[in-house]
């Protein structure tokens, strides 16, 4: 009987070995890690947001060294297992789901409950699974592969990498799996954090530190001339040295390939998305006319966060206890514009310790995407973050774990 072995117990891990389980293969996962899942249990703050009902969820993918082919690279392996199928398998485990405006999370709410339904069927299978086993080592043989951790060495007919990324190492995703695909002679982009926030140097972070307010951001970069590379709306979150939020994670792997490629990188904040600057400003001016004896801290309050205004208004020279009489009508102008193009010198992103996923991986080019075997050594496979394919916040990264994984461990199976 054909044997599979499949490197690492995350959701790309699991869903590879029950697919190829299912095709009445033996499997045999093999991690690191003392206990699987560690990376399942802390998505979606562990609420475990298992796929997205966006209607153009296959055009919202990334790649760093393929960018021209990832969106028809991934659509190939979405149609494969999509999300109608991956809802399908869940329910058919025994799990309820529940529709958060196309966020599709467990109904309980907990990413254990995913997980302990996929060991359920893992042991349905009979998946033999054996923790601490860190592969160091991986060859070709004539009949398929060796595979060597640090107390033992494994043989099998195919083989599936399904090691994550650089991504939160605590949870098992330390890179090794680069390295292993090294071994098989596949190249690596460039690998940089993604989902991340963002940093910078500006003494004012501090004192906005903790605030969230609504906003647009819009990212540029610079080499020769600026240009806008990325651009979301959301809920937006100050930190003591930068900026951080959903709508700032979805930009980040933008910021973070410039800057290792040593372009420059700003983030324009508009802070009131949905009001025009011109009427942003007669409101300003309204305000200076109704209330002439007011301060401008006091009479702008009811506009922006106590601390964010504060900040704005020191940008344009303005103490919060000025006198509203005292305010000029340009000032009041240049104060929306400020409010609306609030600029944010960016100098780098959080660590991979501090990331969700990220951005780069194993060369598209070199991987049969109907398949996701490798096209320099036969018999090996891919799945999941150790492919040069990245998604944006809520449930894209986990439907590729799930599409990638069941496409790999089908087709490694035949």
């Amino acid at each position: 009987m054909k044997q599979i072995i499949v490197a690492g117990c995350g959701p790309a891990g699991m869903m590879a070995a029950i697919a190829a389980a299912r095709e009445g293969v033996k499997v045999t996962i093999l991690e690191g890690m003392e206990k699987p899942g560690k990376k399942l249990l802390v998505t979606g703050n562990g609420r475990c947001n298992l796929t997205n009902l966006d209607p153009e969820l296959a055009r919202k993918y990334h790649s760093v060294s393929s960018p021209e082919i990832a969106n028809t690279w991934v659509q190939q392996v979405l149609s494969q297992f999509s999300v109608a199928d991956t809802l399908d398998f869940f329910h058919e485990l025994g799990l309820l789901t529940a529709d958060r405006g196309g966020y599709v999370y467990p109904y309980t709410s907990q990413s254990s409950s995913v997980l302990e339904l996929l060991l359920a069927e893992l042991r349905r299978l009979k998946v033999k699974l054996k923790f601490t086993e860190k592969i160091e080592k991986i060859e070709k043989t004539e009949n398929g592969w060796k595979v060597h951790t640090g107390s033992w060495a494994y043989s099998c007919d195919s083989l599936i990498l399904c090691c994550g990324s650089k991504a939160a190492k605590n949870t098992g995703s330390d890179g090794s799996g680069y390295e292993l695909a090294c071994q098989a002679g596949h190249r690596i982009s460039d690998v940089v954090p993604s989902l991340t926030a963002l940093t910078g140097k500006e003494k004012w972070f501090s004192l906005c530190a903790g605030v969230r307010c609504h906003g647009r951001v819009t990212l540029h970069t610079k080499t020769v001339r600026w240009e806008k590379v990325a651009e979301d709306t959301g809920e937006l979150q100050w930190t003591d040295n930068g900026i951080s939020g959903i709508v700032v994670f979805q930009v980040s792997r933008y910021a973070a390939l410039a800057l290792e490629r040593g372009q420059q990188v700003k983030a324009e904040l508009d802070f009131l998305p949905e009001t025009e600057e011109d009427r942003l400003a007669k409101l300003l001016c309204r305000g200076r006319e109704r209330f002439p004896g007011g301060s401008a801290g006091e009479v702008f309050s009811g506009i922006l966060p106590k601390k964010l205004l504060q900040v704005c208004l020191e940008q344009n020279k303005i103490k919060p206890g000025c006198q509203m009489a005292a305010l000029s009508e340009k000032q009041c102008l240049q104060l929306a514009k400020t409010m609306k193009h609030f600029l944010v010198p960016v100098t780098g992103v959080r660590s991979f310790d501090q990331c969700q996923v990220c951005a780069g991986g194993v060369s598209l080019t070199e991987v049969f995407p109907d398949t996701l075997e490798s096209r320099l050594a036969s018999g090996l496979y891919f799945a999941g973050e150790i492919l040069d394919v990245d998604g944006p916040c809520g449930g894209y990264n986990l439907q590729w774990a799930w599409s990638s994984g069941y496409s790999a461990g089908k087709h490694a199976a035949v």
